[in-house]
């Protein structure tokens, strides 16, 4: 059971089963995988596991800012913001959202 949010330029593939179709497994997009209180974040095929305390908030906040170029992502709960990581890039394209879940008991919700 988990979820992926992300980031993607309009390019990436959209068929398939290889790195060119997932998010963050390529150069056209930048990911953040949630697996209950795990987390990985990826990009052009590399990934890196993110170790953070145990929490009953199964909330991500996304920080897109392209013209200084980070992308950032945190666990939110009701009154915290955890850095979990960011990502720096020249951003050359407009980015547009990615999300992907597995398993029967998944779902993503979106607010703002």
């Amino acid at each position: 059971m988990g979820a992926v949010i992300g980031v993607t330029y309009k390019g990436i593939n959209r068929r398939g089963g290889d790195n060119d179709c997932r998010l963050g497994w390529n150069n056209k997009s930048w990911s953040l995988y949630c697996d209950d209180n795990s987390y990985i974040a990826c990009h052009n095929n590399n990934s890196t596991t993110i170790d953070v305390p145990s929490s009953s908030s199964h909330r991500v906040g996304v920080y897109l800012d392209w013209p200084a170029g980070t992308l950032s992502f945190y666990r939110a709960s009701s009154d915290t913001l955890t850095h979990l990581i960011t990502f720096t890039s020249t951003f050359t394209e407009p980015l547009y959202p990615g999300i992907g879940v597995w398993g029967d008991d998944s779902s993503v919700s979106l607010c703002q």
